[in-house]
C-alpha cells in the first residue's frame, strides 16, 4: 500500500507547497458541501442526500491527479471528486433538487451521475474504447464504491477494459461499506485490488485518507493507462456517516475496532496537523479557506433557491430523442397524477 503522511515531508514529495494546500482548500470545500446538503435534506429542502464525510481526502486527490481534457465517471457518493473538477455546487444542489444536473450548461468532462450501482463502469470502458480509435491520448477516470464490485457490470467492465486494452482506471472507493454489507462479505479475495489480476492489467492499494498518496497514486495508474494498460485503484477509507439520509447504520455496524487508526480517522483533521507540522498553514490560512468555503456553498444555495421547482414531465426529458411507447405512457400518467395531487402546490 502507498503511503505518505507521517512517513515524508512534503519537499520529500513530487508536490509543492501551494498543491498541498490546495488539496486541502478542496477539501475543506467538499466537507462544507456535504455539512451543508445534510442540513438542507433535513429540513426538507431536497428528497435525499448520500453523505460522504471521510471520503474527502480519498475523491479529491483523485480528483487532482487528472488532466485537464480527462473524462469523469461518477456516482452518487462523488460529490467531493467532482467539486475538484470544477463542477458548480449549485449544479450538485439542483441535481438533488429534481433539475437537470448540469444546469450552468457547463462543458466540463464529466459523465452524468450514475445513480445505479455500477451501470457506469461499462460506461467508462466505452469511452476509453472510443479515445483508442480516434487516437486520443486522454484517459478515464471511473468512480465506484467497493459495493459495485459485486455487479456484473464491474466484470463486465473490467473485463472489456483489458481485452481492448483502454485508457481507464478504475477507482475504487473501498468505505468498508455496501450499504449494510462489510467487504470481507462481498469478496473472498484478499483484496478488491487483487481482483484486476482476473482481466489482464494490474491493482493497488493506496491509503485513501492521505490525499497526497492518493494523487500521487492515480497519477501514475493514469500514466499507464494512457500506455493501455487499465488499472484499479483500490483507496482504502472509511464511511463515518450512513449510506444515505433514508439509512441508519447503527442497526448493523458498531465501532470499528478492527480497523487501523489512520483508516477510521477523520481525513482532514489529519490533513490539516499534517500541513500545520510541515509549517504549510496556519489558524488565518484555515479561517480564511472555511470563510472561502461558506460563502461559496451561500452563493451556491441561492442559486438553487431562484431556480422554480422542476416540472414533473422533465424526468422525461434528455432520455430519448423521441420517446418510446411505454415511456409516453408513464410521462401521460405522471402528468395526470401531478394535476389530481397539484404537486407544485405540495412543494411549496
Amino acid at each position: 500500500m502507498h503511503r505518505v503522511i507521517g512517513e515524508r515531508d512534503v519537499e520529500e514529495t513530487p508536490f509543492s507547497p501551494e498543491q498541498a494546500r490546495t488539496l486541502y482548500r478542496d477539501m475543506v470545500r467538499a466537507r462544507r458541501f456535504d455539512e451543508r446538503a445534510l442540513a438542507l435534506q433535513r429540513r426538507g429542502w431536497m428528497s435525499g442526500y448520500p453523505p460522504f464525510k471521510g471520503q474527502e481526502a480519498s475523491q479529491v486527490g483523485a480528483a487532482h491527479a487528472m488532466a485537464e481534457s480527462d473524462w469523469l465517471f461518477p456516482t452518487y457518493r462523488s460529490n467531493a471528486m467532482q467539486i475538484a473538477r470544477g463542477v458548480p455546487m449549485s449544479d450538485l444542489l439542483l441535481f438533488r433538487r429534481g433539475r437537470a444536473e448540469f444546469d450552468s450548461g457547463h462543458t466540463l468532462p464529466v459523465f452524468p451521475q450514475a445513480v445505479p450501482i455500477a451501470t457506469q463502469i461499462p460506461h467508462a470502458t466505452g469511452a476509453g474504447m472510443a479515445m483508442n480509435y480516434r487516437d486520443d491520448d486522454g484517459a478515464v477516470v471511473c468512480y465506484f464504491g467497493d459495493g459495485a464490485t459485486s455487479e456484473g457490470d464491474f466484470h463486465e467492465g473490467l473485463n472489456f477494459a483489458g481485452v481492448f486494452e483502454t485508457p481507464t482506471v478504475f477507482f475504487c472507493e473501498n468505505n468498508n461499506w455496501a450499504i449494510s454489507l462489510p467487504r470481507d462479505r462481498q469478496t473472498a479475495a484478499a483484496s478488491i485490488a487483487d481482483r484486476a489480476e482476473a482481466y489482464g492489467f494490474s491493482g493497488g492499494q493506496v491509503d485513501g485518507n492521505d490525499p497526497l498518496a492518493v494523487l500521487e497514486f492515480v497519477a501514475s495508474a493514469l500514466e499507464s493507462a494512457r500506455d493501455g494498460e487499465p488499472v484499479l485503484v483500490e483507496s482504502l477509507t472509511y464511511r463515518q456517516g450512513a449510506h444515505t439520509t433514508s439509512d441508519d447504520p447503527s442497526r448493523y455496524r458498531e465501532e470499528e475496532s478492527d480497523l487501523p487508526e489512520w483508516r477510521t480517522r477523520d481525513p482532514l483533521d489529519r490533513y490539516e496537523e499534517y500541513l500545520r507540522d510541515q509549517g504549510l498553514i496556519n489558524d488565518a490560512y484555515v479561517e480564511t479557506i472555511h470563510e472561502e468555503a461558506d460563502e461559496e456553498l451561500s452563493d451556491a444555495v441561492d442559486r438553487a433557491e431562484a431556480k422554480e421547482p422542476a416540472e414533473p414531465e422533465e424526468v422525461f426529458d434528455s432520455v430519448y430523442a423521441e420517446l418510446p411507447p411505454r415511456l409516453r405512457k408513464q410521462r401521460e400518467e405522471a402528468l395526470s397524477f401531478a394535476e389530481e395531487y397539484d404537486v407544485q402546490e405540495l412543494e411549496h
